[in-house]
């Protein structure tokens, strides 16, 4: 049993089918109802308040497990002979019911957070760019000055320095593999 406050299904779910059939069937909303005034009911408990079969009962029930509306308890009793009696309750939940997104409609919910990435990573390495060219500054570190034709210490551009934090580097990647593990992880939702 997940902790989700909501069934989320599209239209072409199988689901949506065990929907529509409890919606349209007289003991099962018989039974929603029962369980909606008391908080806990076993198939013996149905059968004696309907007036119906046991077996009647069990199909219902099945069905309604199959759509989400009700749920098995975690306690459960046992009978003078020896039997597990199961015990059912409604399911707090909400049913949204919702067309089926494509893959490309999926991918583009995650486009804005790419982009944020993406900005996010250009401006750290700005920032590191400009940080690495205050620090060379400061310690009189340059490269070969076209102008005046002289070398100071031997250095490298700025731009491709070693010296530069590749803070970025790891910004972007992580940024890169928690878009693609919140993707995997909620590939449904999306």
């Amino acid at each position: 049993m997940t902790d989700d406050k909501f069934i989320l299904m599209s239209l072409d779910d199988d689901r949506a089918k065990s929907l529509a059939e409890v919606l349209g069937n007289k003991t099962c909303k018989k039974i929603i109802e029962y369980l909606s005034e008391t908080t806990e009911a076993s198939q013996k408990d149905l059968a004696d308040f309907l007036k119906a079969p046991i077996n009647t009962i069990e199909y219902n029930i099945k069905k309604l497990l199959k759509s989400g509306f009700i749920q098995k308890r975690k306690n459960f009793f046992w009978s003078k002979k020896g039997k597990k009696i199961v015990m059912y309750e409604l399911t707090n939940k909400s049913i949204i019911i919702s067309p089926k997104k494509s893959v490309g409609e999926k991918v583009k919910s995650l486009l804005p957070s790419f982009i944020i990435l993406f900005a996010g990573t250009v401006l750290l390495w700005v920032y590191s760019r400009i940080n690495s060219i205050n620090v060379e500054n400061n310690l009189n570190i340059g490269y070969k000055d076209e102008i005046v034709g002289t070398v100071v210490n031997n250095a490298l551009p700025p731009i491709l320095s070693p010296d530069i934090n590749p803070l970025w580097i790891w910004f972007f990647l992580g940024g890169v593999l928690a878009l693609l593990v919140f993707s995997v992880v909620n590939w449904r939702k999306l």
